[in-house]
């Protein structure tokens, strides 16, 4: 799967993302919020911010800075921290999720939303995420997993390759990331319409000491 067709991919839907995804999403976004910002004060990373729908539900007293490698969903979440005055948003940028600009344990916690099946490398992705958290600190990844169901998992497999087109694992196993990801995962709740999503909550155990 290539970077550019992901970009691509958003490019396209940066103008209806909010429509077709936002409120199918809404439990999910809304539940990892809640998790990861649980403490006062916290600096909190959002790998792949999109349009900033999650935004809005940060406490007022957290420091969150999110990243996105779409400039036209990221020019989207610029225009709703504005409208909604979310002065807890301290930076929104343009930033791929694989190679983050931000220096070890920068981050109290960190949330990944619907992202995992994007990335090209999701072991890279997973292990930035770990360096720049603080060690003890959150972790939290919602994100669509290949079905249990027989049949889902059969469609899903039939459409694996033309989703790689457009940027996006159909056929995406959970232990595959499992063990890819090195995340310390403590708990996996089903998430959204029909619980098709996952909700991982995880512990930074042990922060990598770089990219795999």
């Amino acid at each position: 799967m290539d970077l550019h067709d992901t970009i691509r991919t958003y490019r396209l839907f940066s103008g209806s993302y909010d429509i077709l995804f936002g409120p199918v999403f809404h439990p999910g976004r809304k539940e990892a919020v809640r998790i990861a910002n649980d403490r006062p004060g916290q600096r909190i990373l959002e790998v792949g911010v999109g349009t900033g729908l999650s935004l809005p539900h940060f406490r007022a007293d957290s420091r969150v800075t999110g990243i996105d490698i779409s400039a036209e969903m990221l020019e989207k979440a610029k225009r709703r921290t504005e409208r909604l005055g979310l002065a807890h948003v301290v930076g929104l940028h343009l930033m791929d999720a694989e190679n983050l600009a931000f220096a070890n344990n920068s981050y109290d916690a960190v949330l990944a939303l619907y992202v995992a099946s994007v990335v090209p490398d999701p072991a890279r992705f997973a292990a930035e995420m770990r360096r720049v958290c603080i060690p003890g600190g959150t972790i939290v990844v919602v994100n669509h997993f290949t079905s249990e169901n027989p049949l889902a998992r059969f469609m899903e497999k039939r459409l694996a390759h033309a989703a790689r087109h457009i940027g996006f694992h159909a056929d995406f196993p959970f232990e595959t990331f499992q063990r890819a990801s090195r995340l310390s995962i403590r708990e996996v709740r089903p998430s959204n319409l029909f619980g098709y999503w996952k909700l991982l909550r995880c512990v930074n155990e042990k922060a990598a000491s770089s990219p795999c």
